[in-house]
């Protein structure tokens, strides 16, 4: 009786062993010819828990390459789009000043060659602007970067940076709405690198008078500051792709600016421990708005 068990024991446990063997089998063979592109997924067919526990941690995994897979993909095809539109755009100028000096070399008149020669250096100037812009950004977006961090006012900086853009607002006969703290002994103060966080409003009021259709608002409540200025009714723009690199509201790639002015700024308000994001709104005259709303810790 007792030999009879051990032996049913024994050939249950070599049957459940075979068939272990057989799942894992199955399971090898169809990940070596799985296509990794593929969806597939292990299956079971048996009983066995192991073998089922096993194949569900597999799929957990393939899952994650998947993953990995999909996003590697769309960033190598937003790499490629964003390097055909830089090319686009360092192209263009130069192709442009390359035509204004071949016009001054075959120009008799002395007054249209100057002017000749001067138009192919504002293209020229546009490139280097963009050159500029671009080492700007691969520096702001470094996850390397330290910033040094101090306590400084967050409404005498920003009024000296829209004081600074004060003769552009005045050629387009803007008039600023300005609502920041007075400044005294209780100014707010964050924490921010001063170079970085000039160049943060520097690029947000460059923002508003490029790409605004009226004069901007600039709002502050404690740490946190808002630029919110009217935009074209027709203006096709994603605020959730808003601090992308080279993002175009209207996707095209002759408008003005290089698109990095405000991937820039989010990258310094990050490196600063601060936050950024933009939402669309109704200005006070009824149009509609976009606002960028910047926080950074209090000092």
């Amino acid at each position: 009786m007792i030999l009879a068990v051990v032996i049913g024991v024994a050939l249950g446990a070599t049957l459940a062993a075979l068939a272990y063997e057989r799942e894992l089998g199955h399971m090898a063979r169809l990940l070596r010819s799985r296509d990794e592109r593929s969806n597939n997924r292990l299956t079971v067919h048996g009983p066995s828990p192991t073998a089922r526990r096993l194949a569900e941690d597999m799929n957990d995994k393939l899952d994650v390459l998947q993953h990995e897979r999909v996003e590697a993909q769309r960033r190598e095809h937003a790499f490629r789009r964003d390097l055909a539109s830089l090319s686009h755009d360092i192209r263009t100028p130069l192709a442009g000043a390359k035509g204004y000096l071949q016009l001054a070399g075959d120009e008799a008149n002395e007054v249209s060659r100057g002017r000749d020669v001067d138009a192919a250096m504002r293209s020229i100037d546009g490139t280097r602007a963009l050159l500029d812009q671009l080492f700007s950004y691969t520096k702001a977006s470094d996850p390397d970067l330290r910033l040094e961090l101090e306590p400084i006012g967050l409404a005498p900086m920003a009024a000296e940076v829209l004081m600074a853009h004060y003769p552009e607002f005045e050629r387009r006969g803007w008039e600023p709405i300005v609502l920041l703290e007075e400044d005294g002994a209780g100014v707010t103060r964050v924490l921010a690198d001063a170079t970085s966080l000039r160049r943060v409003f520097d690029n947000l009021t460059a923002n508003a008078l490029r790409h605004g259709s009226g004069a901007p608002t600039i709002t502050q409540d404690g740490p946190t500051i808002t630029f919110s200025n009217p935009i074209p009714d027709d203006a096709d723009i994603d605020p959730a792709r808003l601090f992308g690199r080279f993002y175009r509201a209207d996707g095209a790639r002759g408008g003005r600016g290089s698109g990095l002015g405000l991937s820039i700024a989010a990258a310094l308000v990050q490196a600063m421990g601060g936050k950024i994001d933009a939402h669309l709104d109704d200005a006070a005259d009824g149009r509609k708005a976009l606002a960028i709303r910047v926080r950074l810790t209090t000092a």
